[in-house]
């Protein structure tokens, strides 16, 4: 009876699936129903729209490493910038390299990146944590304060001469202070941390846990993505900032990060004041200004290559998550 009943309602279901359209049978990995089918059209536009923004960021990546390698004659040849291989050389990143400038430029810039992503992740954490908390004294007043930061600013000879009064004129600190903070990266932390579980930091309280504990123990942990892409965000800004070098320490070129090195000898020219070898004061035969030139700007742009693939898988889940929280 009972393989009569599993054969006699086997039948039915396949009867029932053979009635139901195959265009309208729907599997695990086919599109939901308000969702149009992809057309020929749509598919190629797709790929031609996402080839062209791909070429738009790899091919000036391209011309720039490929003419750092490129030989005087090969840059001639080409009037400028290097399209396709034609004479490789290393000599421009020897040159480079081997001038004490740029090495201690890259080691300020990696310093003032790290000590100020510090700082400044330091100050956005505990200023958001406590904004976040509705019972926190006067915390509408001074988020109040913030926004109103956001849109009006004392401008730059005041700031220059606040710092200049506090005795940053060529100090260290001058390079961080400053701009130590991001009203915009702070509410969007404290979007994100306005939206930690209740129900978890009431647990954490009732085991005795103080704000210090949540904000290490609880709220940290739950935001480990918004956090990293904070951190990436001041880490770019600090790494490509040379205006405060303009301002602040000018003269003594032993204090610039790559950035403001980089500046000074396109600006320049062959002529890089403060340079104690040939390096970058050379006119070598052998290398051409323009390959110095790129050769720099590749410097700086390999520590983002490398820290960035770390970061992007937390870029979507940080920000978005964040915005759309707030």
């Amino acid at each position: 009876m009972t393989n009569a009943l599993t054969i006699e309602r086997s039948g039915t279901d396949t009867e029932g699936a053979a009635a139901v359209p195959a265009s309208r049978r729907r599997t695990r990995s086919a599109r939901p129903p308000w969702q149009e089918p992809p057309t020929a059209i749509g598919q190629t536009a797709k790929g031609l729209t996402l080839g062209g923004v791909v070429a738009v960021v790899l091919v000036p990546i391209w011309v720039v490493v490929l003419t750092s390698f490129s030989t005087p004659g090969a840059i001639n040849r080409a009037g400028g910038l290097v399209i396709w291989p034609d004479g490789l050389t290393t000599e421009a990143y020897r040159e480079m390299l081997g001038d004490r400038t740029v090495v201690t430029a890259l080691l300020v810039s990696l310093g003032v990146t790290v000590v100020g992503t510090a700082v400044s992740m330091v100050v956005s954490v505990l200023c958001a944590y406590g904004l976040s908390r509705s019972g926190s004294l006067g915390h509408r007043f001074v988020l109040l304060l913030l926004v109103v930061t956001m849109f009006v600013g004392g401008g730059l000879i005041p700031t220059f001469l606040v710092v200049t009064g506090l005795g940053g004129y060529d100090q260290w600190w001058a390079l961080i202070l400053p701009g130590a903070v991001s009203v915009f990266n702070i509410l969007v932390l404290r979007a994100f941390y306005s939206g930690t579980s209740g129900e978890l930091i009431e647990a954490a309280r009732l085991d005795g846990a103080g704000d210090w504990r949540i904000l290490w123990s609880v709220v940290l942990p739950t935001s480990r993505a918004v956090t990293a892409v904070i951190a990436l965000f001041y880490a770019v800004g600090y790494w490509n900032s040379f205006f405060n070098v303009m301002l602040y320490m000018p003269t003594d070129s032993q204090k610039w990060p790559l950035q403001y090195v980089l500046l000074t000898y396109v600006n320049r020219g062959n002529g890089m004041p403060g340079s104690i070898n040939t390096g970058f004061g050379s006119t070598h035969a052998q290398t051409a200004p323009l390959s110095l030139q790129m050769a720099v700007v590749v410097l700086t742009l390999v520590p983002l290559v490398i820290v960035y693939p770390f970061v992007t898988k937390h870029l979507r889940t940080g920000v978005l998550t964040g915005a759309i929280k707030g």
